[in-house]
């Protein structure tokens, strides 16, 4: 795993049905190759871990791991939406790539806060970062 290291917050919502909302603090560390994403409670206990590399990818909550063939088949499984993990670390880096679907407002990056939207034909979601300081 590389040395890139990210902490903050991150909420999610995707306009299914019923709508799903999503927002926890986050560990992401790594690159769209090989990495590792773990979320934690309020109270600071870790509640996911997401780690994928070129062999596929795992979730880990309670009890077994679940094991998928790609991070964007276990984002699908966990949020209703592909989720552009390796836009996200470009995003992070200050790069705008081309990423279908999605239009991300970098604009408050050296504040700490990227605004991602996916718009139609897909399902609508919203993801915000704010990275700790």
């Amino acid at each position: 795993m590389q040395d890139a290291h990210w902490q903050g917050r991150l909420v999610l919502k995707v306009q299914s049905e019923p709508m799903q909302a999503f927002s926890a603090d986050f560990d992401l560390q790594g690159d769209a190759r090989d990495g590792r994403l773990s979320f934690f409670t309020p109270l600071g206990t870790t509640a996911a871990r997401l780690d994928w590399n070129a062999q596929g990818a795992q979730l880990q909550t309670t009890g077994e791991p679940q094991r998928f063939e790609s991070i964007e088949a276990l984002t699908r499984h966990i949020s209703g939406a592909v989720l552009p993990i390796a836009s996200l670390f470009q995003w992070l880096s200050g790069m705008d790539p081309l990423t279908p679907g999605w239009q991300v407002d970098l604009q408050d990056l050296p504040h700490g806060r990227i605004n991602a939207r996916r718009m139609p034909p897909e399902i609508p979601a919203e993801l915000k970062i704010i990275l700790d300081r």
